[in-house]
């Protein structure tokens, strides 16, 4: 065999594998082509039975919408079937009472015509009476003229002059006597007046302290309030200016400051840091900056109230929160706040009383004393300052003219003013109102404090102890230790020299050093 019949015969061999192969591939694809038509049927199936199962659904529920709408349109129409026979019925009644009612008339009016017809006879004679009457009037007059020798005008005059001059006289005395008997009861129907205004005002006992009790859970507290070596009271009370008390009271603690602003602002830090539990001096100025804008806010919303309660409405919203800052003042040991309102309703009852306005006597009594509350003091009278703010915050003029003449520094130009007046005064002058010994402490603690801010490198002062201890706090770099001691000694000799005080003072200058700095 040489190498061409090994080449044919390769190249049969290899032919016949390659058409062997190619039926059994052959095969293979025409048995996947009848599976996959098998379940492409049976998929077919199963989705057209889906879908015939949806088509019927979709078929009852439109059946079922179909015979609602039919079952609502058919009530619908026994409904307007059942409104146009009781239309039909009404109007059926409705013409039969007309009907009635124009028998009636026409019965009516035949009646009326007959009598009319008797009018009109009734009316004749009586118009020939007149004229007889007349004629009668007549004669009698001349006869009366002639006996008398005047004649009817001048009789008339003479009878007028006569009368004229009789009831002069009796006016006169009528007079007289309403003014006596107005003298003698003018006193007695004031007094009523004032008694039924007073009587018809609850008044409230105003009390001012200078501690207040903080109540505690445990003694355990205490310790954490006072904090290593004493920082955190201290901080506390640098920060608030209110003495702290802390002694063996079971679960108390004492807050001492004649402002009852600082006992508030001092209350609630404790609060919230007992509360919270985190006691240190950074977080204790923290909390109590944040409790200041809480106290700012109460006070707005206290002015809020008060508005509301009494009915008074337009308000400029600063002198709402003057009236809230009445709160935390006091006047003479009187609440000022509480002293206003009773002010306020007693003005509009006696304004009632008097058939005045009973609305603008009440805002007038509550804002008369606006002025005792401003943010900065000028050296004015606080009826003209509180006349000054009201008219800057467009007050009527009669109500700014009230608030400025209840204690004559103005002219009274209307009725409120002596109203508001009165009432002020009657709230001032009731048994319990008012205690003067509370007064002049605060002002004199007062003054103390402002004694020591007015030297320069003064940030702070607080008087503590009900006055016994002035603690004064300076800024580290605006002044040394040599010159704390002097500023202590300074004020001090000043205090001895102006002030008039029981027993002694003691100042406590306070130089404190912070250094800050932040890791980035």
């Amino acid at each position: 065999m040489n190498w061409i019949e090994m080449v044919v015969g390769a190249a049969v061999g290899f032919i016949g594998g390659g058409a062997l192969a190619y039926l059994i591939w052959d095969k293979a694809l025409n048995n996947k082509k009848q599976r996959l038509v098998a379940e492409a049927k049976l998929e077919g199936e199963v989705i057209k039975k889906e879908k015939m199962l949806q088509a019927k659904e979709r078929f009852l529920q439109l059946k079922s919408e179909h015979e609602k709408y039919i079952h609502d349109k058919s009530a619908n129409i026994n409904n307007l079937e059942h409104q146009q026979k009781q239309r039909e019925n009404t109007l059926n009644q409705r013409r039969e009472e007309l009907q009635r009612k124009t028998k009636e008339f026409e019965t009516t009016r035949n009646e009326v015509s007959v009598i009319r017809e008797n009018l009109t006879v009734q009316l004749q004679r009586v118009e020939h009476k007149s004229e007889e009457v007349e004629k009668l009037h007549r004669q009698h007059l001349d006869k009366l003229e002639q006996i008398s020798g005047l004649s009817a005008e001048e009789a008339k005059s003479q009878l007028v002059e006569s009368l004229k001059e009789e009831a002069k006289t009796e006016a006169i005395s009528f007079v007289n006597e309403i003014m006596e008997e107005a003298k003698q009861t003018a006193n007695k129907e004031a007094k009523k007046i004032v008694v039924k205004s007073i009587q018809r005002v609850a008044t409230e006992t105003a009390m001012e302290n200078s501690v207040t009790i903080f109540h505690i859970e445990s003694d355990e507290i205490k310790g954490r309030i006072i904090g290593r070596e004493g920082r955190n009271i201290r901080a506390l009370e640098a920060s608030t200016g209110v003495e702290i008390v802390v002694d063996d009271t079971p679960e108390a603690i004492v807050l001492s400051a004649f402002d009852p602003v600082r006992r508030e602002i001092a209350r609630l830090a404790l609060h919230q840091l007992v509360t919270d539990g985190r006691i240190h001096p950074a977080r204790i100025e923290e909390v109590v900056q944040k409790v200041k804008k809480q106290v700012e806010e109460e006070i707005i919303e206290t002015g809020k109230r008060t508005t509301i309660d009494l009915g008074i409405h337009g308000l400029h919203p600063e002198l709402i929160r003057l009236i809230g800052k009445m709160k935390y003042r006091s006047s003479y040991g009187q609440n000022l706040l509480q002293h206003s309102r009773e002010v306020a309703n007693l003005s509009a009852i006696m304004a009632s009383e008097l058939g005045l306005n009973p609305k603008k006597a009440k805002r007038a009594g509550l804002l008369h004393d606006i002025g005792k509350v401003p943010d900065d003091e000028p050296e004015l009278p606080h009826a003209v300052l509180g006349m000054k703010l009201a008219e800057k915050y467009k007050e009527k003029p009669d109500i700014v003219n009230a608030i400025g003449a209840h204690h004559d520094e103005v002219e009274m130009q209307t009725l409120l003013a002596p109203i508001v007046q009165v009432c002020d005064a009657i709230s001032g002058a009731r048994p319990g109102a008012r205690r003067e010994v509370v007064e002049s402490y605060i002002k004199r603690l007062k003054d103390l404090e402002d004694l020591a801010l007015s030297y320069p490198g003064v940030m702070k002062t607080y008087a503590i102890q009900a006055g016994r201890e002035l603690r004064v706090i300076v800024g580290a770099e605006k002044m040394g230790d040599k010159e704390t001691e002097q500023l202590s000694y300074d004020i001090s000799k000043r205090i001895q020299d102006e002030m008039t005080y029981p027993g002694q003072i003691k100042i406590t200058v306070i130089r404190e050093i912070r250094a800050v700095s932040y890791a980035k």
